[in-house]
């Protein structure tokens, strides 16, 4: 009887020094009950315009504003056969004042050729080696460019690479 007993008696002790000790450590005044309290609600979707830095600093331009973009943009580096590396960069578009909403409006659309853009740089390895060099980086910010005046017309002055990092697979 004893044998059946025991098991069960070190299961129940072993179970309530875990409780004991997770309440004893847990930190005070701090209530864990909601954890879903601290996350943003779906459709609160934010992007950042920010005014445009002037050329000279005693001269501020209000006729420029720079509209970040939500997310990053990921694009595959593709291999004999698989996935060898990825490149993740953050882009940021420079408008002239108050076509943010026309930016935010056409989203969707800019983010596809921009896209379509980065993949087609990665296809004539334009992300193999020392891709950031001044050459190859103003290459793609050229095209990025064309790019985003064929959907936001003459508004777009400049494309702005504001993160890029490669990882390899």
């Amino acid at each position: 009887m004893i044998k059946k007993l025991l098991p069960i008696l070190l299961a129940l002790v072993g179970t309530g020094a875990g409780v004991g000790a997770g309440l004893f450590l847990m930190p005070a005044g701090e209530d864990h009950a909601d954890a879903t309290e601290c996350l943003p609600p779906d459709d609160a979707v934010r992007h950042e315009t920010v005014a445009a830095a002037p050329d000279d600093p005693d001269q501020p331009d209000a006729t420029r504003e720079y509209v970040k973009l939500s997310n990053q943009f990921v694009v595959p580096i593709m291999g004999s056969e698989r996935v060898r590396a990825l490149v993740v960069a953050s882009l940021s578009v420079e408008v002239s004042i108050g076509s943010a909403e026309t930016v935010y409006a056409r989203e969707p659309k800019l983010r596809d050729v921009f896209l379509q853009v980065m993949f087609d740089h990665a296809n004539i390895g334009g992300f193999e080696g020392a891709f950031t060099t001044g050459e190859r980086m103003k290459i793609l910010r050229g095209a990025l460019l064309d790019a985003a005046r064929s959907v936001l017309g003459s508004d777009v002055s400049d494309v702005l690479i504001t993160e890029i990092a490669r990882q390899e697979a």
